[in-house]
């Protein structure tokens, strides 16, 4: 077995704890095995005064990374799925997906308010930050009153943003937020009948080179048997639907039994649209699910609607 392993990351806080926690589980369970981190600073996380959208979309977190893996330097690279491209490199795959955090969206208010307690308690015309179409349009499906701000920047920097009075609130994923022991500035998680996650939110995918077997072997242990499914399951409906990682579509599976129950919707290029569908399936058959449900959003107008947001 090799000894030394080196995982490429991002320098962001959220980002280094993910590479530690994947180091820390690998050194735990192979004792002489050296894990190191290859600290690496992305465009997305250089170029904050433009959106993503106008610089490659999420996918930008993942390239310099991806560039690391081809070039030798680092041997696997630590994601959150949720920002990882359907498409990956010729060369490159995913080889685990580790245990799901929750999944849910959480909203963070304003230090100096009470916290609200529910979607329906937050006060009419409140500003919201959130750079995430896939919010902006589920927020507006069910509170059209409110004005809903783009905002960019690691954790940190938009919770600093949100302090100094540039909102009232911020939704964010509740999986960075507990990761980062900032679960008490939650005021409230949304529900997935409110408010939809994104493919893969909450789950840790792991990217390694294709020919790379002896590390696909010493991550295999690593691999959720929750988390896996379901994950395909959510990654297959958006690779249907060509989806990136900043298009307003959105996708939870859960298990139940031998079976998988996926719900999922897309919404238009200026967020004033929703189209919702879900379905159940084999758990032995996630992609299959995937892609049955994906026929049915395509069937109501899909396609169309992304296309509006530039992907079709």
């Amino acid at each position: 077995m090799q000894k030394t392993l080196t995982i490429a990351t991002r320098k962001s806080p959220l980002a280094l704890w993910q590479a530690y926690h994947v180091r820390d589980a690998l050194e735990q369970m192979y004792p002489g095995l050296n894990v190191q981190l290859l600290e690496m600073s992305t465009e997305g996380d250089e170029r904050l005064d433009v959106s993503l959208t106008k610089i490659g979309g999420k996918g930008v977190f993942v390239k310099a990374l991806e560039h690391a893996l081809f070039d030798g330097r680092a041997d696997l690279a630590v994601h959150s799925l949720k920002d990882v491209p359907m498409a990956l490199p010729d060369g490159l795959e995913l080889a685990c997906y580790l245990a799901r955090e929750t999944p849910s969206d959480a909203m963070v208010c304003r230090s100096d308010l009470v916290p609200w307690s529910s979607m329906a308690s937050v006060p009419q015309g409140a500003r919201i930050g959130t750079s995430s179409l896939r919010r902006v349009a589920q927020l507006m499906a069910i509170r059209p009153d409110l004005h809903i701000t783009p905002v960019r920047g690691n954790l940190g920097t938009r919770l600093a943003k949100l302090d100094a009075n540039a909102f009232d609130a911020l939704m964010l994923a509740t999986a960075g937020l507990k990761r980062l022991d900032l679960a008490h500035r939650i005021a409230f998680e949304t529900r997935p009948e409110d408010v939809l996650p994104a493919c893969g939110q909450g789950i840790l995918g792991i990217e390694i080179r294709s020919e790379d077997a002896a590390v696909r072997q010493i991550l295999a242990p690593l691999a959720d048997q929750e988390a896996t499914p379901v994950a395909r399951c959510e990654r297959a409906l958006n690779r249907f639907l060509n989806g990136g990682c900043q298009v307003p579509i959105a996708a939870y599976a859960i298990r139940e039994g031998s079976q998988l129950w996926l719900r999922a919707l897309v919404g238009s290029a200026d967020c004033s649209q929703v189209i919702r569908a879900e379905a159940r399936g084999l758990v032995t058959a996630p992609e299959d699910l995937g892609v049955l449900v994906g026929q049915d959003l395509e069937r109501q107008g899909a396609r169309e609607l992304l296309a509006g947001v530039g992907h079709s």
